[in-house]
């Protein structure tokens, strides 16, 4: 059995091959001594979504590379659909996305959805859906951002998927949870985002 003991946080100048450091960060060096970074998961806060028009989750390090964001018992008190927009220097990009969002019924086996090219949509049938799951959000290169996911719906028996993709001007920095026409307000539950490098 092997340990592995952390003896400071303070990153060394040259490190040693094979060499482990902490600083906030994990860092890996390989035989040429060169630093890289390993991957670390970071569970941010959940907040509410009982009130409001917008969730803002901010302050994400610019060496995120995937962003998971979960619903728990999320609702509105309409039916424009929930919208998922992210942002840059703090300010969330509403335009350019390619995104759809479709619900499938277990009962009828049939399926509704909706296009969004403000940010990627998940379909919202009635006001009293409650929505539970994950929109798993990865960095493609170049500032491109995919999303992909799916949520179930309580109030229908149903399932809804998400799907699209995402150019941004810059480092994404934010995600904001809002609804498709920014009028319709969180009513229940809660919602968190997980990131990592």
């Amino acid at each position: 059995m092997s340990i592995v003991a952390l003896t400071s946080d303070t990153l060394v100048a040259s490190p040693g091959a094979g060499q482990i450091e902490y600083n906030g960060q994990f860092y890996g060096t390989d035989s040429n001594a060169s630093r890289a970074q390993m991957q670390r998961l970071v569970l941010a806060t959940a907040q509410a979504s009982t009130s409001g028009t917008s969730i803002d989750f901010t302050s994400i390090p610019s060496w995120v590379k995937r962003i998971t964001v979960m619903f728990s018992g999320v609702s509105t008190n309409g039916t424009s659909g929930i919208l998922i927009q992210l942002g840059v220097s703090g300010t969330p990009e509403t335009t350019g996305y390619n995104g759809f969002s479709g619900m499938v019924f277990n009962t009828s086996n049939t399926t509704r959805g909706i296009s969004a090219t403000t940010g990627f949509p998940l379909y919202m049938q009635a006001a009293t859906s409650i929505h539970g799951g994950a929109i798993v959000i990865t960095a493609m290169g170049s500032n491109i951002w995919t999303a992909q996911g799916t949520t179930s719906n309580t109030d229908s028996s149903a399932g809804a998927f998400s799907a699209g993709a995402k150019t941004l001007a810059g480092t994404l920095n934010m995600v904001r949870i809002t609804t498709v026409n920014g009028t319709d307000t969180f009513d229940a539950g809660s919602i968190n985002i997980l990131y990592e490098g």
